[in-house]
């Protein structure tokens, strides 16, 4: 019996890893702090028309709001409820659009925060994005309802109840993370709130859902919540499909808590992924492209098939998180679209894009003190909408990287070499790297100082192509750079190390 029921719940957990992808698609965009209603419109007028197979959305659960400092980005993931009500929209905003997304075939995936409630220092009032009631002093949020029984304070044993030592894996567990009123997740009672909050979120039709903070939670406890969630919903996924799983757990080693602890229980962030890749690209530390020839496991990444991978996230983009001044953001545009479009051509890991705002940064002894701004707003605090302006890009300093030409055109290009193994690699011992994804795609950089002039085997078949990098096909023509592919599969590329992109990008359905 023993044995069936381990059986069975691993056969749970093992479907927790699909992330149920329509028509072929295989990239997931996290359009951060996007309202509801804007997700709704770009799901249908721009995400599935260009293939992407998903959406992470911010937390939707209701939250503190806070006033010092002013609507923090971070008040997202203070929540003081499980209503489903944000800064993004109401619920019925919110059903509206899982409906629409799915209506089109992208998917959704909620960003969930089970580890805490809000700060200790939340105070007492309904200072909430629904107004809902709660005393963070007494440990008291009665629209869960939770009380002072439901937390950890009793197992926390330093001076503060805060964590204090990262190599004591009870007080990282057990013990508050920065204030944040840490969950006795232990508790059934509490494993049953929480599940019933992500149930509903699977009712309404999401597809499942990035879990915030796993590495402050134990995995036994993290499976007992997954083993009661709900199948996906019958009307937009097969039957008995699991919602995907992906949990943050920041792992860079050198402590004691590893990432492989949650492999059986979802896909798991790789956040080394983030640090060494913009470490590559921007060539410090002696580090070269060349050596990303066994990129992925060969570099001591979790499993293939365990993984989702990323440039940069919300916090690592703000210095917090893991990864440090290495990781690539819009901030470097340049050599970001070169870490975007390796991702998106190599076959490691599920990929997530992402897409931000800017905010006015002021740097103090290399600290950015404005790193804690939240989106665009109105003065009360209401999150503006996402205008899109003629050329296609964002305004009102919504960044939208996902809707970047190269960025877009590479998510394509992802989708049309699906399946298709890493091939024909090419390196010049430095800087200039290619390689193809089987007969179906060819990518090539040059991120030395010099020209790259060379003649390679892309795989595909002779023909002439449109570079996705420097345009793409309209009405036949190639609005970019055209790369000629020979009867033998071979082709010549002059890259200058002046150019703004200096990567060329092909694949089957680029071909003229």
């Amino acid at each position: 019996m023993k044995l069936l029921l381990l059986a069975a719940i691993f056969g749970l957990s093992a479907a927790q890893y699909d992330p149920h992808f329509k028509d072929g698609r295989t990239a997931i965009v996290h359009l951060f702090e996007w309202r509801w209603e804007d997700i709704a419109l770009e799901c249908e007028r721009y995400l599935a028309p260009n293939g992407f197979g998903g959406v992470q959305i911010s937390p939707p659960s209701e939250n503190i709001v806070l006033d010092h400092p002013w609507r923090a980005w971070y008040q997202r993931y203070q929540p003081v409820s499980y209503n489903l009500c944000s800064r993004s929209g109401t619920e019925a905003e919110l059903r509206d659009m899982v409906q629409r997304c799915n209506n089109v075939g992208v998917n959704i995936y909620a960003d969930v925060v089970i580890n805490h409630m809000c700060g200790a220092g939340g105070g007492e009032g309904r200072h909430s994005a629904c107004g809902s009631y709660f005393n963070a002093h007494k440990e008291d949020f009665p629209e869960v309802p939770y009380s002072s029984w439901d937390f950890n304070d009793g197992k926390c044993r330093t001076s503060n109840g805060e964590i204090q030592n990262y190599n004591d894996i009870f007080q990282v567990r057990d013990c508050r993370l920065v204030g944040l009123l840490d969950l006795d997740v232990e508790k059934d009672y509490v494993r049953e709130k929480i599940a019933e909050y992500m149930n509903r979120l699977i009712d309404i039709g999401l597809a499942g859902f990035r879990v915030d903070a796993c590495k402050h939670m134990w995995p036994g406890d993290l499976q007992a919540v997954f083993h009661r969630l709900h199948n996906l919903s019958g009307q937009w996924f097969p039957s008995n499909a699991r919602p995907l799983i992906y949990q943050e757990v920041i792992d860079l080693g050198g402590e004691p808590i590893k990432s492989s602890e949650y492999f059986d229980l979802g896909r798991v962030t790789e956040f080394k992924y983030s640090a060494k890749l913009g470490t590559v690209i921007r060539k410090w530390n002696g580090e070269k492209m060349a050596y990303l020839k066994n990129w992925g496991e060969g570099w001591g990444f979790m499993p293939n098939d365990r993984s989702l991978v990323f440039v940069d996230n919300h916090d690592n983009q703000r210095g917090h998180g893991a990864g440090g001044s290495s990781v690539l953001t819009f901030w470097d545009p340049r050599m970001y679209k070169m870490a975007v479009g390796f991702m998106l051509a190599h076959p490691y890991g599920l990929t997530r894009v992402m897409s931000s705002f800017r905010w006015d940064r002021y740097f103090e002894n290399g600290k950015d003190k404005n790193d804690w701004m939240g989106p665009p707003s109105y003065p009360d605090g209401t999150t503006k909408p996402v205008p899109i302006n003629p050329d296609t890009t964002c305004g009102d300093n919504w960044v939208c990287e996902h809707r970047w030409r190269q960025i877009r055109n590479m998510v394509i290009f992802r989708n049309v070499v699906n399946g298709q193994p890493f091939s024909n690699w090419w390196d010049n011992g430095n800087n200039q790297v290619a390689f193809g994804r089987g007969n179906r795609g060819f990518i090539i950089f040059n991120n030395d100082d010099w020209i790259l002039d060379v003649t390679l085997n892309t795989g595909l078949a002779g023909g002439t192509y449109c570079d996705i990098i420097s345009g793409q096909e309209e009405a036949g023509r190639c609005t970019g750079r055209q790369v000629y592919v020979g009867s033998d599969g071979k082709a010549n590329f002059r890259i200058s190390n002046t150019e703004e992109d200096p990567f060329i990008a092909i694949h089957a359905d680029s071909k003229l």
